[in-house]
């Protein structure tokens, strides 16, 4: 069987990508948050295309889920 573009497709999922902008309505943050964050190291893994940021739909759920607390004494990075 020869690889076509529509072969590919079926045996490939390529992740769904998020914009900065995305990322922050999605979070109901600033685009100026997401980037603070991600300077900090403290918001989602982040792809580089280029000069352009993208963020994986995976690793935002991923970091979502390791930022749930049970209570505010729980130790949390600012």
């Amino acid at each position: 069987m020869q690889n076509t573009p529509e072969t590919l497709s079926i045996a490939i999922q390529l992740p769904n990508l998020m914009t900065q902008r995305d990322l922050a309505t999605y979070l109901a943050k600033s685009t100026a948050w997401c980037e603070r964050a991600r300077w900090a190291g403290q918001g989602p893994k982040f792809i580089k295309l280029g000069r352009n940021v993208r963020y994986r739909a995976e690793d935002v759920l991923d970091w979502i889920n390791d930022n749930v607390h049970t209570s505010t004494s729980d130790n949390v990075c600012a």
